[in-house]
Parts: C-alpha cells; structure tokens; sequence
C-alpha cells in the first residue's frame, strides 16, 4: 500500500541545507512500481520525486512528493561490464555507484564536487564535475527508464532520437526509476593545491591553468587573488607544477603544504585527501569524502554559465561588485566544462566556465547579490544551473531546443502532472516570451497542452528499437 505522510509530519520537510523548505502537502511511498503507477495516473495535483535534497529552490517541490527508497530495485547497481554501462535504481548515490565499480575495476568519467548526490537526481538538473574535455554528469547517460505522466513505462535508449532531450529533464518528464550510464576503465589521480593564484595569471594563461590536470577548480571570494587551486591530474604526469616548468609552484601559486577543505574553516579532513597523494578516481575527483560533511552543510548555492573564452571577462564582470558578494559569501569556485549536444543542458552548444557561489544560509540578502550577479553577467549570454538559486521570472536563457523539450513533455506527461510552480514560472511562461511561442506548456492549473502526442516505443508508428547501437543496454525495469 502506499504510504501518504502529511508534510507537516515531516517538522516542516526542507532540503539538504536548509534552505528550501517544501510546499508539498503529502509525501508518498511506494512499494511497488505499480502503486508508483496507480498514484502517477490517479493523481490529482502535481508531482515530484524527492531523492537527496540536493537542490536549492523549488524544482523539486510539488502539490505531492514520491519517495521511491522502498521500490523494489531503488539501490540495485547491474553493470555489464563487456558493453561499458552500469544501470542503477533511482536511489543510489555516486558513493554507492563508485564502490560497485571500483569493485569490477571499473569508473566513471567524471564526477560532481560531492559524492553524497543521487544519480537520477544529478543527471536531471546537469550537474557537473570540472574538467577540459569533460561533460556534464548527464552525457554520460546511455538509457533511462521513466513511469509517464499517465502511468505507463517509458524506456528510453541510447539510439533512441528522445533520450539527448530525456536526459537533463528537469523532473518534468515523469518519474525515473533506472539510469543507464556509460563507464570506463578504473584510473588513479594524484591531487594537489596550490595557494595565491594571481588574477593576472589566470587571465594570462587560463587555458593552461584549468588543463593542468584532469580536473581543475579554482576557489576564491573575488579578492585581490585566488585564494586556492586544486588539481586533479594523472600520476604519470607527476606534480603539476613540475610538468608546467616550475617546481612547486603553478603560475606563481606555491604548493599547500598542509590538508585544506575548500570552504574557509571546514576541517580538511571532510575534504578528499591532496598533498599530491595518489588514490581512486572515486576519493580525488570530488572535493568532499562520502561519510563526511560536504561543502558547508547550511548553506546556499548558485551558479552561472558563460562561454568558457568569457571565463576571465566574467571575474572581471564581477570583481567590482565583490565587497558585496563576500558579505553573504562562503567560498566561490571557477570550473570548466566541456560542450554537449542534451536539449536542456546549460552546456548545450558551448564550452563553459562555471562560475559556483556557495552562499550563507541568508535568503533575503543572498538573494539581492544574485540579482546583482546576474544582471552583471548579461551581455556574457549567462546560462543558469537549473538546480541551484537564481532570481525569480523566466530564466536569463531560453535553450535552442526548449520546443522539442516541451513537445517531449507534452508526449511523456499529456496531463501535465510534473508541471510545477518553479517550471512554469521559469521556462513555459518564460519560453513563451522568449521564444514567441512554445508549444505544448500547459497553464497553472489547466492540464494538458494541448500538442498532438506521439507514439511510444513499440507502439505502431513508434519504431524505437529495444536495444542501442554499441551494446549499451536499456534501462532495466524496476521490480
């Protein structure tokens, strides 16, 4: 049966920081993928999934919440290792998912700063690492499994011509219950930290800087330098600095000599282990260790996209206006990401700089510096991240493919029970202005869109094949 808890049950229901607190007035969890569907189909408000928390405003928030831990299959991990994928339930986390690799001998390509995320929750909202060459944690999807808006089983695979406008979807499709991503080979990194990056440097040789290893961030408060680099880099290239002709040092910033976390006054020892020692992939590519506390625990996060050649004009953007960020901020973090072809990927088209604000858990204030932040960053073409704060209305970007995603939507969820508040107010309506018409955005409180709908897979007219070229196979099905 499923299980119906009333918010208020909860202590008042709120994300992993604090900073969100849920509007839903039900939580559900069911038992069985055909409970899932009963309730998806007999719904009579909206819906969302709640999974790790791990968003900062309301994208995930609803009329009704699911809870999908007590599916059968929630945290099943199946790797094939012959045709390089790992299929997970909807609750597992990187933690879990890089432990069963490892285990097989096997990795990712990248990972987000933190291990903690689910990964059906961080391929909806493209999350990211940081790396020259390197995608967001949604290229690596080769299948998707989902339960519609009208109850029914999606599979989603990787020759599939849906799935590069399924996989950064936002919550708006319907209910993930199986991801399929792409592994690799398992590989070690050495990681170290250098200290004083000077602005000049960085302009100066940014490419340089971000390729100095596989990963690279800089963490700074827009002060008269970057206060830390972290590099991530292949032990067969030895010390950054060294391969970069200096010893010791990276562009005039001196190798740490002492552990750090990247948040000011966070023990280093929540933070993956540096000193240029050598270790997992799984335990260097991100910056906090899985047990432990990441980032600041309460706090707020942002962050904007430019063109990664504007990485540089952005700092510059926004220096200016750094007594007034350092007032509400934490720690800031510029990373590089690779282009990608997903419809709704904030790196869709382009090469990015990511430019990360972890801010202190004080809404009203935090919320007139992003404001400032943003209109600052404009003439760059700035992208938000769709699972982080930024100013409220329509978003500053409208993708290129925000129609096909839309009409995607109107296939996948016909009634328009994913449709919530934070969807309509930042891209139905939004995308309507800045696109002169999207089709198939149902109104608040009116189902539906109205767009013809397309055939599923396997029905006449569907013709999607059961398995995608290269032997990555769909998504199981859970239970």
């Amino acid at each position: 049966m499923t299980q119906r808890v009333n918010a208020e049950t909860e202590s008042g229901l709120v994300n992993w920081s604090g900073s969100h607190r849920y509007q839903a007035r039900a939580l559900h969890a069911p038992e069985t993928v055909e409970e899932l569907q009963r309730l998806i189909a007999g719904a009579r408000g909206t819906l969302q999934v709640l999974a790790t928390r791990h968003t900062f405003s309301g994208i995930g928030d609803a009329d009704e919440l699911i809870s999908l831990d007590r599916l059968p299959g929630a945290r099943a991990i199946e790797i094939d290792a012959a045709a390089r994928t790992a299929t997970v339930g909807p609750a597992v986390t990187y933690a879990e998912l890089a432990a069963a690799l490892n285990a097989r001998g096997l990795a990712l390509e990248n990972m987000a700063s933190l291990p903690h995320i689910s990964v059906a929750g961080a391929v909806a909202t493209a999350t990211h690492g940081s790396g020259t060459g390197l995608g967001n944690l949604a290229t690596a999807v080769r299948g998707l499994e989902l339960i519609g808006g009208d109850g029914e089983r999606v599979t989603l695979t990787e020759d599939d011509p849906r799935l590069p406008g399924a996989a950064v979807h936002l919550g708006a499709l319907g209910v993930v219950t199986a991801v399929a991503l792409a592994v690799r080979p398992y590989y070690e990194l050495r990681q170290d930290v250098y200290l004083g990056l000077e602005w000049e440097a960085l302009a100066q040789h940014f490419d340089a800087v971000m390729g100095a290893g596989r990963s690279v961030s800089v963490f700074h408060d827009f002060g008269e330098r970057a206060r830390e680099v972290w590099v991530k880099g292949d032990p067969e290239d030895g010390e950054p600095g060294a391969a970069c002709g200096t010893p010791g040092e990276l562009y005039g910033a001196v190798a740490a000599r002492e552990a750090r976390n990247p948040v000011p006054g966070a023990p280093a020892e929540n933070a993956t282990p540096q000193l240029g020692s050598v270790g997992p992939w799984s335990e260097r590519l991100p910056h906090f260790r899985s047990g432990f506390t990441p980032s600041a625990g309460q706090e707020i996060q942002s962050e904007w996209f430019v063109a990664r050649e504007d990485g540089v004009a952005a700092i510059q953007a926004l220096r200016p206006l750094g007594e007034r960020i350092r007032a509400v901020l934490q720690v800031a973090e510029l990373r590089v990401i690779a282009a990608d072809e997903l419809w709704m990927s904030p790196q869709h088209g382009r090469e990015t700089a990511a430019l990360h604000f972890t801010w202190r858990l004080e809404p009203g204030p935090v919320a007139e510096v992003c404001a400032e932040i943003e209109r600052a960053l404009a003439s760059l073409q700035v992208r938000p991240h769709w699972g982080k704060l930024f100013p409220p209305g329509p978003a500053p970007w409208a993708p290129d493919r925000l129609a096909d995603f839309l009409a995607l939507r109107d296939e996948l969820d016909p009634t328009g029970r994913f449709v919530n508040g934070w969807l309509r107010e930042r891209l139905l309506d939004g995308g309507r202005r800045a696109g002169g018409g999207v089709p198939g955005a149902p109104r608040a409180g009116q189902p539906g869109g109205g767009a013809p709908r397309a055939p599923r897979a396997g029905s006449p007219g569907g013709g999607v094949p059961g398995q995608p070229r290269g032997g990555a196979p769909s998504a199981p099905r859970a239970g």
